[in-house]
């Protein structure tokens, strides 16, 4: 069967792992799910305990979850190194340490954006506490992956590969919580601005909202939420 990507809307984190399937080019589905609604239903709790995104059901029928370890599923089975390199190389231990920084310093200085924007129960001061503290530790990690990069166009040399997946899934957020513009960054801006114009990002954009795009061809199509809980969820 073909792996089924979940990935939640608006604004998922997930986006990239779309592009990265679509670079890939191996067969693959989608399940789209409302991560302010749906995700928080008890019964998405059997794809997700956590009640979170992303979800692939891989082409075993098996769940997993967590965006490094998915990453690190599309890694093993990119024979072509369309999306990767070899696991022995010096590309391949810099392609892993930009991952890991994305996916842990890199995004986590979001939460308290994201905390403020989506409390139930408002509570100004606290939800401007947490945007003054959001605000800071974004920058501060757009400091730090600036002063990582390099002088290859993408994060690792001169084409897309994972690294690359997982920051435009999650960089948008700077425009979307207002922190500050992306021209502070010069080095990350380019980087930004030719991942973004891969076909694959505006494509997996469309598709997150809500729209039908022609991609790759390697998209085999999407699943209702309901299907995937009620034939893998645990």
């Amino acid at each position: 069967m073909d792996p089924i990507l979940v990935y939640g809307f608006p604004s998922g984190s997930s986006m990239g792992l779309i592009a990265a399937l679509e670079w890939l080019g191996q067969p693959y589905q989608l399940s789209r799910v409302d991560m302010l609604g749906e995700m928080r239903e008890p019964s998405y709790a059997r794809i997700n305990a956590r009640h979170e995104t992303p979800a692939l059901i891989t082409s075993e029928g098996e769940l997993l979850t967590e965006t490094m370890a998915i990453a690190g599923w599309f890694e093993a089975r990119d024979a072509e190194r369309r999306i990767s390199f070899d696991p022995m190389s010096r590309e391949a231990d810099r392609m892993h340490q930009l991952m890991a920084f994305i996916n842990t310093g890199f995004t986590g200085a979001f939460t308290p954006l994201w905390a403020a924007l989506e409390m139930q129960d408002p509570d100004p001061a606290f939800q401007e506490s947490l945007r003054r503290l959001g605000r800071e530790l974004v920058v501060n990690r757009h400091d730090k992956l600036e002063s990582m990069i390099g002088d290859s166009p993408y994060l690792v040399g001169d084409r897309p590969t994972l690294a690359d997946a997982i920051l435009v899934g999650v960089a948008r957020w700077l425009e979307y919580h207002q922190v500050a513009e992306i021209g502070r960054w010069p080095r990350l801006a380019a980087v930004r601005q030719r991942i973004e114009a891969e076909a694959a990002v505006p494509f997996a954009i469309e598709l997150e909202n809500g729209g039908s795009p022609n991609g790759s061809g390697a998209m085999r199509g999407q699943i209702p939420l309901a299907d995937i809980i009620e034939n893998y969820g645990r």
